[in-house]
């Protein structure tokens, strides 16, 4: 009973905010006006208090802020509410919106739709909405559930993760591409792909995937797993479609073939499954690492043996990841491509970014050829329009790929970009790369 009570006021105050723009154009549509935005795909907040799918619950942290975001596409009046209660005492909140200041003095046991003000946006771009406790006499300021946005004229370009969707990639935020556009005539024997990373210092956020060498069949880059360790990870898919490793029949497995020393290897699942490797690796902000990715096809056996070199380019010194043998298909590199994403959806408030460089491709006769333009692409997230901070392009002789963080700057999806050519080959001594 107390649900529907709380959802016939929700729609009541709806109705409030939206009754005078509806009255000055019965044409404009409800929906287009009203955003009821869940802090469950969000919002940010620090420890003690944590964000869930439901909300802000037992919010009880003097020090802690809750950070709401959302996109604006055009300038207008907008109304804030937000849907809360505060199960026992009373407590005064304090919400910032810019250069505005609402402070509420709230009492409600129940679930309930409270009007903070207008707001007046002069330009598009995310607005953040800050959420601070200042008193309470019950153990805990409230719970949130919603942020309620009451608009004064539509706006096609809003950009929220609504209720519905997935609020872990929506708060992981979206993952950026650079398809890169090899030769027509190379494409069918491409054996070798060649590429740099170098992240920016400040830009290796806990949770970062600076993913270098992609193809067909896998991928392989590097990462941030946690303040102490960092890892250079390299997997291939099993041509079996299964989230479950367990469930791949033997004749269908990624065979490890070898690996270098102090590699691990296993099995990855959850995003199709196959072979994964991972080396710890000390990699550091403001340098630069190559990556080296070979295909091996076998046309007789209908496979193909796959093998990652990383180099830490100022110790100058090629170190063997791993090699993996991939059963059905014989093939040399296919659907060369780099990407960014974060897996940590915690960190999903944080804008990270990296530089990507002198990507080659060396075919099966040797001659090596520089990869100089890129097709920029995005995510589901992206697609969705659910976030809009994202951007890619070319600075000078470099690819770049930069989310999260709600910046405003974001760069079209699906457009070509090109970087200055260095015409400056790898050297590398392919005969005499590790074994081990």
């Amino acid at each position: 009973m107390n649900k529907i009570v709380s959802n016939i006021v929700l729609q009541l105050s709806l109705f409030i905010i939206t009754s005078a723009a509806l009255a000055q154009n019965p044409a404009i549509n409800v929906k287009q006006l009203q955003h009821i935005i869940p802090l469950g795909g969000n919002a940010w907040i620090n420890r003690p208090d944590s964000i869930t799918d439901n909300g802000l619950f037992n919010w009880s942290g003097r020090n802690t802020t809750a950070n709401i975001y959302f996109r604006i596409g055009q300038p207008q009046d907008i109304k804030l509410s937000l849907r809360i209660r505060v199960p026992k005492g009373t407590s005064t909140i304090r919400v910032n919106v810019a250069q505005t200041t609402f402070t509420k003095k709230l009492s409600n046991p129940q679930f309930d739709t409270v009007y903070l003000g207008k707001v007046h946006v002069d330009k598009p771009g995310n607005i953040k909405v800050a959420l601070k406790g200042i008193n309470k006499t019950g153990q805990i300021f409230g719970d949130v559930s919603d942020l309620i946005v009451g608009l004064q004229q539509p706006d096609a370009d809003i950009a929220y993760v609504p209720r519905g969707s997935s609020f872990h990639f929506g708060r992981r935020g979206p993952s950026v591409h650079l398809s890169f556009q090899v030769p027509e005539d190379k494409r069918a024997s491409v054996k070798y792909f060649y590429n740099e990373i170098m992240v920016p210092e400040g830009e290796d956020v806990i949770g970062s995937y600076f993913m270098a060498d992609g193809f067909g069949e896998g991928y392989f880059g590097m990462q941030v797993n946690s303040a102490s360790e960092r890892r250079v990870l390299f997997s291939v898919w099993s041509p079996y479609s299964t989230d479950n490793p367990e469930s791949i029949p033997d004749s269908l497995r990624i065979k490890m073939i070898k690996r270098g020393a102090g590699v691990h290897t296993g099995e990855f699942g959850n995003e199709g499954s196959g072979g994964q490797s991972y080396m710890r690796y000390p990699w550091k902000a403001g340098k630069v690492y190559g990556f080296l990715l070979s295909a091996e096809p076998d046309f007789a056996k209908k496979t193909t043996t796959y093998t990652a070199y990383f180099k830490d380019i100022a110790a100058g010194k090629w170190l063997l990841v791993a090699s993996f043998s991939r059963p059905q298909k014989a093939t040399y590199l296919t659907h060369l491509h780099s990407f960014l994403e974060n897996f940590e959806p915690e960190n999903g408030n944080i804008t990270r970014k990296a530089y990507y460089t002198n990507e080659w491709i060396s075919d099966v006769n040797g001659d090596w050829t520089e990869l100089s333009q890129a097709i920029f692409t995005g995510d589901a997230t992206a697609n969705a329009n659910y976030r809009k901070d994202y951007a890619g392009g070319a600075d000078g002789s470099k690819f770049f790929l930069q989310n999260g963080g709600f910046f405003n700057d974001f760069t079209k999806l699906k457009i070509p970009v090109s970087r200055k050519p260095t015409h400056i080959k790898p050297a590398i001594d392919i005969k005499n790369l590790p074994e081990k």
